[in-house]
């Protein structure tokens, strides 16, 4: 595989940034993930921290190289974080549940599968172009697919943010999964919070990834989402890829995995939170760092005793 990959988050107007993103790979296959913690429910942040930590680690565990049956991977990854959300209220008797969104994009074989809860968004980009986007998990969408709204009502109609679809929900996640996808080289792979998609239109988007490199194009994108946002703004992030495929010419941004032993893998979803939230350590719905260590050992042991969900017959 040879790719580039590029991601960054702002925390905007509030005290707490509640997402995450992260990518893993391995010599044949690599998983792009998101996560946006919802403000209106307590520790959103971590809910959205157990859903990175969990999937990427069942990830690793099942890439050998690559994931053998990846529907069934996405679905059942999900649905694990989900379990640990609900697990981790428990475990320190919560009024309620942690909840967050999720993206996530596995790409392995020259095609790409995606998956999302909620209304942290997928782009599939190609020459300008939006080749496909993940439709939003939300009461707004769902009354335009009904015909009952109009699109021009997406930005101004008073159910624009409810969402009914997450993990940390009571009701098990709906994990909506795509068709495998042909990537060629070129195509730009874009998952992004809605403080990001909110903020500015589709075509935006997709023409500033197509004029610049993802280097370029994402810190002015989340520049722009956060000063249209002003004092106010909601966290904004991106995790950009544009693939390369086997033929094009590499850079120094390049990543090639082809040589790369079977074992090995590469990762860089975090299992601590991002230093905006430790700079509020102090508001009342962070979490300390005994909370966290617990958290992720728990996580680690209930991983390698579900670990066969996505590797069984």
């Amino acid at each position: 595989m040879q790719f580039s990959v590029y991601q960054e988050s702002h925390i905007g107007g509030r005290k707490v940034n509640q997402d995450r993103m992260g990518y893993s790979f391995t010599r044949d296959a690599l998983l792009l993930l998101l996560a946006d913690g919802m403000g209106g429910h307590l520790r959103g942040e971590m809910a959205a921290a157990i859903a990175m930590q969990t999937i990427g680690t069942l990830f690793q565990q099942n890439a050998t190289p690559y994931i053998k049956k990846p529907e069934r991977f996405l679905e059942d990854s999900f649905c694990a974080a989900h379990r640990e959300i609900l697990r981790y209220r428990d475990s320190n008797n919560l009024p309620e549940t942690p909840r967050t969104t999720i993206v996530a994009c596995l790409v392995q074989h020259n095609h790409a599968m995606w998956a999302h809860c909620g209304d942290s968004r997928l782009y599939w980009m190609r020459n300008g172009q939006i080749l496909a986007r993940t439709r939003d998990h939300s009461r707004i969408e769902t009354l335009i697919a009904q015909g009952k709204v109009d699109p021009s009502e997406r930005e101004t109609h008073p159910d624009r943010n409810k969402l009914f679809n997450c993990l940390g929900a009571p009701n098990l996640p709906i994990v909506e999964i795509s068709r495998r996808c042909n990537l060629q080289p070129g195509d730009v792979m874009l998952l992004c919070s809605d403080g990001l998609w909110s903020m500015l239109p589709d075509h935006i988007l997709a023409q500033r990834l197509h004029d610049s490199t993802i280097v370029r194009a994402v810190p002015e994108l989340l520049a722009n989402a956060i000063g249209i946002g002003g004092k106010h703004s909601d966290n904004a992030t991106a995790l950009a890829m544009m693939w390369q495929g086997s033929n094009s010419l590499t850079d120094t941004s390049t990543i090639i995995t082809n040589t790369l032993p079977v074992g090995a893998v590469t990762s860089t979803i975090q299992e601590l939170p991002t230093a905006d939230s430790a700079e509020v350590a102090t508001e009342v719905d962070a979490f300390n760092d005994d909370e966290i260590e617990k958290a992720i050992e728990e996580i680690r042991n209930a991983i390698q005793k579900s670990s066969r969900i996505t590797s069984r017959n």
